[in-house]
């Protein structure tokens, strides 16, 4: 080796022109990775899928949007980030229960029925003595978000604990890694979390079921009163279905399903379809306080969908990142979660980073090597070794 070096004295040089050059070209490596969280921690990074036309700045945490025909997902707001999912998990309870239970099944209530569910749950009206069909139940649950409804299906079905363990085997199934099952209804508890991606996936999916995509966008209907034959009336709590609360409806909607806690916030699943095009849209938790922003956020996304699906490619914009692997506990806050989803993308732009700068810097180190190669070769043509 000190031969080699004595004899090659301006090639141990050029390492070092060489990898001075390659910083200078490629640039220091903790650039690559220089985006920065805003100053309350959440990523205002949005990502779009090749061929569409810049996606609005909303104040949602997360975001996606999917154009359905295609299952291409359009546009991105943090879509793994996980958070509370509120009554959006419901999509999830259907989508494993609703092949399960006949929709003319009649059924009695018994106390049993509603004895887990959480002091401050939405509630349609299910009582003790008062008969019910599988039909009612699904309205109660899709209309009126009732976890009251939610939680005699439930018990239909098996019990709670069957029922948890088949909704949590269906995330699976659709490869929905960012979501964890504590509830059927989707209540603040410990270690329960979903993403915006997820529950586009279940809204996907659920939209190919006939019953799903019916229960899901009916305005209004009729729920058994207690003890009777008569009825009362049941609206759709959605307002960009039903139009209400000064939202607008918006044209072709088909539902999917909005939900409200504490913990998660505002969340909102939507899907519309104009001409022969579906566009589905999930938003989670906007900052915006006003009592409308879940709805309006969401409507700027369907237009822009609209907008932006027919120039798309099909590649969109994949599955982008993600940890599969639960963690042991909920996230401290919203903010923590977007910050750790942050941290986790500028790791993996520091590698892909670095392993640029490598290979530029050892492709430079060749150029820079060439010139005295070939000058040694010459040499041991004129003075062969004996």
């Amino acid at each position: 080796m000190a031969r080699f070096v004595g004899f090659y004295p301006c090639i141990t040089k050029s390492v070092v022109a060489s990898v001075a050059g390659a910083a200078i070209v490629v640039g220091p490596v903790g650039g690559v990775a220089a985006a920065v969280p805003r100053s309350d921690g959440v990523s205002s990074q949005i990502q779009t899928a090749p061929g569409t036309p810049d996606a609005p700045e909303l104040s949602a945490l997360s975001w996606t949007v999917t154009d359905v025909g295609t299952g291409e997902l359009l546009a991105a707001k943090a879509p793994h980030l996980r958070l509370p999912p509120a009554s959006t998990l419901k999509t999830l309870f259907a989508l494993a229960l609703l092949p399960k239970l006949p929709a003319a099944t009649e059924h009695t209530a018994v106390t049993a029925d509603i004895a887990d569910v959480a002091p401050g749950s939405s509630l349609v009206g299910v009582h003790e003595g008062t008969s019910y069909t599988v039909g009612d139940l699904w309205r109660g649950v899709f209309l009126s978000s009732g976890n009251d409804a939610v939680h005699t299906l439930a018990r239909l079905n098996g019990g709670l604990d069957l029922t948890l363990a088949q909704m949590q085997a269906t995330a699976n199934r659709l490869g929905a890694h960012d979501t964890s099952v504590r509830t059927p209804d989707g209540f603040d508890t410990p270690g329960q979390y979903s993403s915006a991606y997820d529950l586009s996936l279940f809204a996907k999916a659920g939209l190919r079921n006939p019953d799903f995509r019916r229960y899901c966008s009916t305005k209004s209907a009729q729920f058994p009163a207690v003890g009777g034959p008569d009825s009362f009336g049941i609206q759709n709590t959605n307002r960009l279905l039903v139009g209400s609360h000064g939202v607008e409806p918006y044209p072709g909607l088909i539902g999917v399903k909005n939900g409200y806690t504490s913990e998660a916030g505002n969340t909102l699943v939507s899907a519309a379809t104009q001409g022969n095009r579906t566009i589905l849209v999930t938003v989670m938790n906007p900052q915006d306080t006003s009592s409308n922003a879940v709805y309006e956020e969401s409507r700027e996304l369907l237009d822009w969908g609209f907008e932006a699906a027919p120039g798309a490619l099909r590649a969109g914009l994949g599955r982008g990142p993600a940890s599969h692997a639960a963690p042991s506990h909920r996230p401290e806050s919203a903010h923590h979660g977007a910050a750790a989803a942050q941290a986790s993308t500028t790791s993996k732009d520091a590698s892909s980073g670095l392993t640029r700068h490598l290979g530029a810097a050892v492709a430079l180190l060749g150029l820079a090597c060439v010139p005295f190669i070939l000058k040694a070769v010459r040499r041991r043509r004129r003075h062969p070794t004996r």
